[in-house]
């Protein structure tokens, strides 16, 4: 089986991916014009836009044929991150490294590949829009130009999506100071008006009437300002559902989500994936910055270490207190498990790349990436395994609740 190429600034190159905090379930429709354009432009049937990170290369749009993921080990796209401008396979039935992929030997039964990848501004190439065709082709250099163009407004897109998400982050962040804002405030204010009542009543008592008509004043002010913080409340007060505007989660939100993306690789490899959450705290929304990053590669490393008949389950609670809110995200499989030195080194940080329980490449990179992230969350991770009796990973992420 040939080795899987890993480009040299693989770390670099997750990271950078990280930093867009995709949903890959999400996108089809912002970049379908421009994969539909790819196709039409080469003359090909299927166009992808592909991202690949540590385990899987995620479709995230496409023309011409329905594919949301695949191993990626398995993908061409693979070798289009490394190969600098551009990598073409004339005939993948012809080719070693392919001839014996699915998407060769069975429906659509593919011989033609061209791939451009979507270079990031610091140089990182995050995944590829190729261009695949049942018959050998040709392109000019007139459509490679043109592939290229349109690779560079993917990228473009993403970025814009980037900007978008950090807005709607910020948004949130003003609507919360609002509240607090309006909670501060509260307080005083209802001091003020309880000493004005309490003067105004003596006043009565003493009938000092303008003593009174200017208590009166201070007493109607401070209502009004009172009301009005109870309008801002009542304002952002909303019936908590299991949606998303792309920027808030909750764990209802969090769990589709890991269904959607991760129980066809489970299932694929006859394992089964189960997903559980918390009922008391699910409806609470938080701020979701990585945390499919760092589930994802949990959950695609577990599955990856788990033979076949074998189970992945994961548990998700936020538990919110006055001062903190911590979400906490366990992966438990019944895996073959690691020893106490394997534990050590990837709480380290370097830990070595081992095939998974059928062979599947191992990148090395999956935990890495998943403890910097936990690390610049200010968050903690911890590891619970022993040979051949699976393995438990907790994660507990701080998190500003919305």
């Amino acid at each position: 089986m040939p080795v899987p190429p890993i480009p040299d600034n693989e770390m670099e190159r997750l990271l950078s991916l990280s930093e867009f905090d995709l949903d890959y379930t999400e996108h089809q429709d912002s970049f379908k014009d421009l994969a539909k354009l790819a196709a039409k432009v080469t003359g090909t049937e299927i166009s992808l836009v592909n991202l690949i990170d540590s385990y899987t290369q995620w479709s995230i749009s496409g023309h011409g044929l329905e594919i949301e993921q695949m191993p990626r080990e398995d993908s061409v796209c693979q070798y289009t991150i490394i190969n600098g401008e551009y990598f073409e396979v004339g005939d993948l039935q012809n080719d070693e490294r392919f001839k014996d992929k699915f998407y060769v030997t069975d429906e659509p039964r593919l011989r033609y590949y061209y791939g451009i990848p979507l270079k990031t501004t610091d140089n990182h190439n995050i995944g590829a829009l190729c261009v695949l065709d049942k018959n050998v082709k040709e392109l000019t250099p007139e459509k490679v130009e043109l592939l290229k163009i349109i690779a560079s407004e993917i990228v473009n897109r993403l970025k814009d999506l980037k900007v978008i998400g950090k807005l709607k982050n910020k948004l949130s962040e003003a609507n919360e100071t609002q509240k607090k804002v309006a909670h501060d405030i509260r307080g005083p204010l209802s001091g003020i008006i309880g000493l004005a009542q309490l003067i105004s009543d003596q006043g009565e008592a003493n009938q000092i009437e303008e003593v009174l008509e200017f208590i009166n004043l201070i007493h109607k002010s401070g209502r009004s300002i009172l009301e009005l913080a109870d309008e801002i409340l009542s304002a952002d007060k909303k019936e908590h559902k299991p949606v998303s505007n792309g920027s808030e989660f909750n764990l209802l939100v969090l769990k589709d989500k890991i269904e959607r993306l991760f129980v066809p690789q489970a299932r694929n490899k006859n394992i089964l994936l189960t997903v559980n959450t918390s009922s008391e705290s699910e409806r609470i929304p938080f701020a979701r910055n990585k945390l499919l990053q760092i589930t994802g590669n949990l959950i695609s490393n577990a599955i990856k270490f788990t033979p076949g008949g074998g189970y992945v389950v994961v548990n998700l609670s936020l538990e919110v207190t006055d001062h903190i809110s911590t979400l906490q995200i366990q992966v438990k499989d019944s895996g073959v498990g690691i020893d106490k030195e394997g534990i050590e080194k990837i709480l380290k940080g370097n830990s070595a790349s081992t095939n998974g329980t059928t062979g599947e490449a191992g990148f090395g990179f999956g935990l890495a990436l998943v403890k910097h992230l936990i690390e610049s969350l200010k968050g903690s991770i911890n590891i619970y395994s022993k040979p051949n009796e699976g393995t438990v990973f907790e994660v507990k992420l701080p998190q500003k609740v919305v």
